[in-house]
């Protein structure tokens, strides 16, 4: 993948400007000017996060000078009149504000702290920063830069940094370069700072700033440093820094040159603001977003947005972050702990964001992707996420020409009771789920058999059966619901169970599992649907679902199950918790689980709708996938399961109609079902509908150019007549679900939990 060059679309808000310290290059700092407030109100911080939260974008980036009020009477009186003894007390306040009210991540600047200031701050900032500037003294003795500026001797600054690290902040600094050093005191500050690296593990980015002389001020005449005294100075930091370490230059201080500064060794443009100047140089204006992407592309690099915490610490928000801090993070985040780059959500009628143009596909020469190949693919952004898209909708025209299908069927969740524990999902209602939509009920059998003769009038030729998992079902309630329908309707594919009720339903009976499948098999189960796969990574899975089906155990039952002489599906739930690297495992698994047993006819992206997931309420979880990474999880699955899985299902309950035309466009060869009745993405919040007649279906694939082809579960053709009577099928009539307590079932003293029965 192409090397991405990153930048944090950021607010700046100047909350004072008074300062302390005088030094000699400084036009930010200012003095009291009568008539004038010293700190910005909360009304003009939130006008101005707001500006920038309509922009797009993620930071708030506060800057401000150091501890004014031990210098001027105006300082203390105004934070008087606001309540707060220390300007440090004021912007916590603020930093709160800005998170309650806009959600915008607030990245501090203040100056030199001491260990209570970073830990009053810390539980309002996801990062911090401090200029180490330089370790040379001599720049604080009279006549130098720094003279008249306590805040600025190094050894204070390296103490704020330090005592950073044990806090572990994520934390920015860097030096600033031709204001008298050499190149040599250059290089010493360069060392010390990756010295506290090294022991800490805290400096997110060092930032090689320039010099620029300001009118009105004492270095007015300075000489500034060359763009080769810069570039020189890049380079010795990356060989003193090394290659992980994120080097930053401004670009608007190098001015037209700043594309230069990519060839020197950085690796990021800093915050670029789309509202507010850059308060500190306020006559050097930011480049355009377009302008900087153009120059990155030119290097051969991709621009990429990312939060003012980086990725590695973003991975580790636990150690990283303050809890309520972390919650925002999450909200920003992509899965690859960058910002998120639309505001389209799973389930949400948001138009979608501008699609990939039209490229080259990426060359793969048709070899076997391997777990650290799709792990990269999924990683794609800008041209390479062309190039994979390209790559993937042409294999689909080789494998699958420009026909799409679908199944007319009807879902039935027949309870929305459950005792898992699965913090993804909003559809069981439990005593702790009280808040979400809808009783707790459990459809009787002669409703569900019901509901399958309507569907088989309206020219089903499936119904697929799943629900959650009361506690007092047993393996013998499946077998009934089986029993029940094919009685009745012995022609009507019933394609139902996931692998979490078919190993309940086999552990309740005390039955193999191979035998409990052929007992479902005989009563009428002709496939089973790929659900309760989540991701097949279980260290993901301890986080979503702890007392589900393994890994191992999934795969189990679809081994089982294909043996048995029954198909299945596969699916993956992605954009929670997880990243590439486990989404590229779950492909692996059921390639090689494919390839041992042949069964699988499908693969199924469902994004995470995360409306009213639990775990995303508790702030545990990311908002879904970007769209990016659900146009990604259907190419990559294109690629990386043929040719053993050949068919891509477009969810357009998760996606809507036009991001599932997108998909089809990407991969995707197949548009699911009709489905009747879709209850669990809309507990969780989607807005997409509960059915998607014929005439729909087909007109959405028409408008791609595509050729619509009504299918069975297994891929196979429809009976003409079963075609025909799905076309103008009449209203369906109100679903019918009792209260729970209307079943009179009851609790077993034993519940299976086969998640925790392994661990």
């Amino acid at each position: 993948m192409t090397k991405l060059v990153t930048y944090s679309p950021k607010v700046f808000i100047p909350l004072t400007k008074l300062c302390r310290d005088v030094c000699h290059y400084c036009t930010f700092a200012q003095p009291p000017r009568r008539g004038e407030r010293a700190y910005m109100s909360g009304d003009e911080v939130l006008s101005v996060a707001r500006a920038g939260a309509e922009a797009g974008c993620h930071e708030a980036l506060f800057t401000l000078g150091d501890k004014p009020e031990l210098r001027y009477r105006a300082a203390r009186e105004e934070l008087a009149e606001l309540g707060c003894e220390t300007t440090l007390e004021y912007l916590a306040r603020m930093c709160e504000l800005v998170l309650a009210e806009t959600g915008l991540l607030p990245h501090v600047n203040p100056g030199v702290l001491t260990r209570a200031d970073l830990e009053l701050l810390r539980p309002v900032s996801a990062s911090m920063g401090l200029m180490l500037e330089t370790t040379s003294e001599r720049l604080s003795a009279k006549g130098g830069p720094h003279y008249g500026s306590p805040d600025k001797l190094p050894a204070r600054r390296l103490e704020t940094i330090r005592l950073a690290g044990e806090l572990a902040i994520p934390f920015t600094t860097g030096i600033l370069i031709g204001i008298g050093e050499t190149r040599g005191e250059r290089v010493e500050a360069l060392a010390a700072i990756r010295d506290l690296h090294s022991r800490y593990g805290h400096i997110q980015e060092v930032i090689i700033q320039n010099f620029r002389a300001k009118p009105g001020t004492k270095m007015a005449s300075a000489p500034e440093p060359s763009l080769e005294e810069h570039v020189w100075t890049i380079g010795a930091a990356r060989e003193v820094l090394g290659p992980e370490m994120k080097v930053q230059a401004p670009p608007n201080l190098a001015y037209d040159d700043f594309p230069k500064l990519l060839d020197a060794g950085i690796d990021d443009w800093g915050g670029v603001s789309p509202v507010t100047i850059d308060h500190v140089n306020p006559e050097a204006p930011w480049p355009e977003i377009m302008r900087l992407r153009a120059a990155t592309e030119a290097a051969g690099s991709e621009l990429a947005a990312r939060l003012p915490i980086y990725p590695e610490y973003v991975a580790d928000l636990e150690r990283w972050a303050d809890p309520r801090v972390a919650q925002e993070i999450r909200k920003h985040a992509d899965a690859d702990s960058l910002a998120r780059d639309d505001r389209w959500a799973a389930g949400s009628t948001a138009a979608l964001p501008p699609l990939p143009s039209r490229a080259a596909p990426m060359p793969l020469d048709g070899r076997e992707l391997d777990e650290d190949e799709i792990t990269r693919l999924f990683e794609a952004r800008g041209r390479d996420l062309a190039a994979v898209v390209a790559a993937a909708d042409g294999l689909r025209s080789e494998v699958s020409g420009d026909v799409v299908t679908y199944v007319v069927t009807r879902n039935i969740n027949y309870t929305n009771v459950c005792y898992f524990r699965c913090g993804f999902c909003a559809f069981s209602k439990g005593k702790l789920a009280a808040n979400l939509r809808g009783a707790p009920y459990v459809v009787p059998l002669e409703e569900i058999v019901r509901r399958c003769h309507e569907a088989w009038d309206r020219g089903a030729v499936e119904v697929c059966l799943q629900g959650g998992i009361h506690p007092s079902f047993t393996g013998e309630y499946y077998l009934d619901v089986l029993r029940a329908i094919k009685r009745e309707l012995p022609d009507l594919h019933v394609h139902a169970f996931s692998a979490l009720e078919v190993w309940q339903g086999a552990a309740t009976l005390g039955l193999p599992l191979d035998h409990y499948l052929s007992l479902l098999k005989a009563e009428g189960l002709a496939s089973l649907p790929g659900t309760a796969a989540e991701i097949l990574d279980d260290d993901v899975r301890r986080v979503i679902c702890p007392d589900k089906v393994t890994t191992d155990q999934w795969l189990e039952v679809h081994d089982a199950a294909h043996r048995a002489g029954l198909r299945s599906t596969t699916t993956v739930m992605f954009g929670s918790v997880e990243g590439p690297q486990s989404w590229a495992r779950h492909l692996v698994h059921l390639r090689e689980q494919q390839r041992r047993s042949g069964g699988f006819t499908e693969f199924v992206p469902l994004p995470f709708v995360h409306m009213e997931a639990p775990i995303y309420l508790k702030g545990l979880a990311r908002p879904g996938p970007t769209f990016r990474e659900a146009l990604l999880m259907h190419a990559v699955a294109r690629l990386a399961l043929h040719p053993h899985i050949t068919n891509i299902q477009a969810s357009w309950v998760k996606l809507g109609i036009d991001g599932a035309q997108a998909v089809l466009r990407a991969g995707a060869n197949d548009l699911g079902g009709t489905l009747m009745n879709e209850s669990i993405s809309r507990a969780a919040g989607a807005s997409h509908g509960q059915e998607m007649p014929p005439e729909r279906m087909e007109k959405a694939i028409r408008a791609l150019g595509r050729e619509p082809r009504q299918r069975t579960t297994l891929y196979g053709t429809p009976h003409p007549e079963r075609s025909r009577r799905s076309y103008g099928a009449p209203p369906l009539v109100e679903p019918l679900n009792p209260h729970v307590s209307d079943a009179g079932l009851r609790r077993p003293k034993r519940l299976v939990r086969p998640g925790l029965a392994v661990r």
